[in-house]
């Protein structure tokens, strides 16, 4: 029997490898049947690209400066006082982490929080889920009220994965917050016919859940809303710069679609993002631009925005590492001994 599991464990790490760049490579090849690669090319050659860099650039820099700022406000509210440059590094150098896989990024995260707060890996890790979470739901926010002004345009199925992530939400929360959990009584009942399987401990009481427990409710909605700027100004830059390119999007439009863009582009089932970016793209604004165009935008402005931050994670990265294998400041409550009775206790 134990053979025979690790045998299937072995095949679905494999698939989980393969899966993404697959899928990434069937997604290309559809494009590409449409779209001949010589049009790219010419529509790649005639952009303005002093232009389009000058919108670019500062998208990506106040992404990465307002990124780290909710980062530092979330570690405040519920671990404690840490200075917004101490963030910097570990904010820019996860982003070159998860170009080559997000969870491993967040680990890398919640890992360096933890040495320098002094506290215990998996309450960091909580807030780094609760984090993530809802940057999810912001996304998935902006992209309903998108799919809902332009019903028509947007494939109705797509409405599944907002709904999808509400109903994962109110399970979630009933879970953690009210130890609601209906499927207990069928654990049970499994454990008594299989005693070897009892788990000796309580899943809900690990620290994992911590945040979600006893964070204020309202504390969710701020965390969504902080993320809202960083969406304003990534939406008028890239209003701006798909002229870049040739193209007039209505404003309008680009408030619609692109969150719908940036939800999908969220999903971690291609390599880097690429091709779902494309694809999205390519739908969505096909009404407004040629093909070529689009490609050729989207393209472009996801390898800026990618080696921009890729290039402040490598500025970074040296302190970065001096930061989690050097020397370690104390924790400001001491090792693993930080209270969350006080959510508001780091923002006097």
């Amino acid at each position: 029997m134990g053979v025979a599991v690790r045998r299937v464990e072995r095949r679905t790490r494999v698939w989980k490898r393969l899966l993404p760049p697959v899928l990434t490579l069937l997604i290309f090849l559809l494009i590409f049947r449409r779209i001949p690669f010589g049009k790219l090319l010419e529509t790649l050659q005639t952009a303005d690209y002093p232009r389009f860099l000058l919108l670019m650039l500062p998208n990506s820099l106040f992404y990465f400066a307002w990124d780290t700022l909710v980062l530092a406000l979330l570690m405040r509210w519920f671990h404690g006082p840490i200075r917004y440059r101490d963030l910097l590094p570990v904010r820019a150098v996860t982003y070159v982490v998860s170009i080559l896989n997000t969870n491993l990024a967040r680990a890398a995260m919640a890992l360096y929080l933890t040495r320098q707060l002094g506290t215990p890996f998996f309450q960091i890790a909580s807030t780094v889920i609760f984090l993530t979470l809802l940057e999810l739901t912001h996304l998935a926010t902006w992209a309903t009220a998108g799919m809902l002004a332009f019903p028509t345009k947007a494939p109705k199925g797509l409405l599944g994965i907002p709904a999808g992530f509400a109903l994962f939400w109110v399970v979630l929360l009933l879970y953690a917050r009210l130890d609601f959990a209906p499927w207990r009584a069928l654990w049970s009942w499994v454990f008594r016919v299989f005693p070897r399987l009892k788990i000796p401990w309580r899943f809900r009481e690990s620290s994992i859940f911590r945040t979600f427990d006893q964070a204020p409710l309202k504390r969710y909605a701020q965390v969504v809303l902080l993320r809202a700027p960083m969406f304003v100004v990534s939406l008028l830059l890239h209003f701006l710069a798909v002229r870049s390119f040739g193209m007039e999007i209505p404003l309008a439009e680009m408030l619609a679609f692109l969150p719908i863009i940036f939800m999908l582009a969220a999903l971690p089932i291609t390599v880097a993002h690429l091709g779902t970016t494309q694809a999205a793209w390519i739908f969505l604004f096909r009404d407004y631009a040629a093909p070529s165009q689009l490609l050729a935008y989207s393209l472009a402005s996801h390898l800026a925005f990618m080696l921009t931050r890729g290039l402040l994670g490598l500025i970074f990265l040296p302190r970065a590492y001096r930061d989690l294998f050097g020397s370690l400041r104390p924790g400001p409550f001491g090792a693993g001994k930080v209270s969350l009775s006080s959510p508001e206790r780091g923002l006097e």
